[in-house]
């Protein structure tokens, strides 16, 4: 049985009861949470070696990383340190993306190699299988899309995103719609190509039962993606993407019916007024599903620096009810991010979630606490302890040397120092 049938009956899993005492909570409320299908647990039955991971609304907000080859840069080595970088800085699961090479042993190896929950996008094993014969992603058939699907939820992926969502209906509307970007999404495109080459509704649409059984005999977490996310700034709360959020909404309601897990994956680029309405849509319109955002990126001219408008937009939207937040990295929009993009774009991601947990939870909040404190005493080696970077924490102050206990900012002049030290001989005096 799923997770969400056990939560259903009343059951407490071990890995409920294991996620439960990570986050600080009572295992009932959790229970309760999953019943509904406003929180998910992120583990295959088949993916045995990780540590569960939930998504939801009475957890902590969650960062994923995305990893993975391209068609012009095919590293394996390369990829699985990646993917140890994220964990290390603070990831909660990774997403395999790769487009490039053996897709099976990359994934494999990559699932080795960590222990967190691993996402992916079965489609585009089925589109690259194409390219490597020689032959177009339209000429996909139905069933190497379903081959795809089952290779991955068999293989023990613990979440899949899958463009439900490009329907035929939708697709039509494209043509009459304007956009400045157009579409984004890389799975979406090729089904919506797809649709228009061959004029058929989209198979995960139309066959959407035959979805919901493999992710149950595998209690894969359903990730409806997104296909139709705005790419860019103009585009944010069109038609397009609310026809599909739409969709996306009584898909998740047919899911639960079934007990199968699912979350909703939402926006690219949204102006940052924007952000708190369009969060709140997307709860309404899906009934609370767990919601997965990608940013949102708040701006679109700093290329280079789209992981700190990223940021920006993920703490927004965490605030707004967002509860999971996938990475932007420095490479966005630009290239295959390298090693140092993963780890600055997992901490950027990693200070947004943890701005919005330490307002709900306490032990989040007392590790804040703890640093005001070390700061406040010009205690260097906690406030070492406490940095989640420390190598970063190390060279900079190895860069800076000072000689005061102060830091080479100030010196002398330091405020803290001053007003301890004048307190201090006020004591003496009085």
């Amino acid at each position: 049985m799923t997770q969400m049938e056990e939560a259903k009956r009343g059951v407490i899993t071990e890995e409920l009861k294991f996620i439960a005492e990570r986050e600080g909570i009572s295992a009932e409320k959790l229970r309760r949470s999953i019943a509904k299908g406003h929180t998910v647990i992120f583990r295959n039955v088949r993916h045995d070696w990780i540590k569960p991971v939930a998504v939801g609304n009475v957890v902590r907000v969650k960062v994923n990383a995305n990893i993975g080859t391209s068609r012009d840069i095919i590293n394996v080595e390369e990829e699985i340190e990646k993917a140890k970088i994220a964990v290390k800085y603070g990831a909660d699961t990774i997403m395999d993306l790769s487009t490039g090479g053996d897709l099976d042993e990359i994934r494999k190896k990559i699932m080795k190699a960590i222990d967190v929950p691993i996402g992916t996008v079965p489609i585009y094993q089925a589109a690259e299988e194409m390219l490597a014969k020689g032959r177009a992603i339209i000429e996909m058939t139905e069933d190497d899309m379903w081959k795809a699907v089952e290779k991955h939820f068999r293989d023990g992926v613990d979440f899949a995103t899958i463009h439900v969502g490009v329907t035929k209906e939708v697709v039509e509307k494209m043509k009459k719609t304007k956009r400045i970007v157009g579409m984004v999404s890389r799975g979406g495109t090729f089904l919506a190509a797809w649709i228009l080459h061959w004029d058929k509704e989209n198979p995960f649409y139309k066959d959407y039962d035959y979805l919901l059984e493999l992710a149950k005999e595998y209690d894969v977490v359903l990730s409806l993606g997104d296909g139709l996310r705005p790419g860019g700034l103009p585009d944010a709360g069109d038609e397009l993407q609310i026809a599909e959020l739409y969709t996306l909404g009584r898909l998740v309601k047919r899911a639960r019916e079934a007990g199968v897990q699912t979350m909703v994956e939402g926006p690219g680029h949204v102006p940052i007024d924007q952000i708190p309405a369009q969060i709140k849509l997307a709860k309404i319109a899906t009934d609370n599903a767990p919601f997965y955002v990608l940013g949102p990126i708040v701006t679109d001219i700093f290329p280079g620096y789209d992981y700190i408008a990223a940021a920006i937009g993920g703490a927004i939207a965490a605030l707004n009810g967002a509860d999971f937040l996938c990475y932007v990295t420095p490479a966005e929009h630009l290239g295959l991010p390298d090693k140092e993009h993963v780890r600055l774009g997992v901490i950027a991601a990693k200070i947004a979630a943890h701005a919005v947990n330490l307002t709900r939870f306490e032990a989040d909040f007392k590790k804040d606490y703890l640093m005001s404190l070390a700061r406040g005493r010009l205690n260097w080696e906690k406030q070492y302890e406490l940095a989640p970077d420390k190598e970063r924490f190390i060279e900079i102050r190895k860069e800076r040397p000072t000689k005061t206990e102060a830091c080479s900012m100030c010196g002398d002049l330091c405020a803290i120092k001053i007003i301890q030290e004048i307190l201090a001989k006020k004591g003496e005096e009085d």
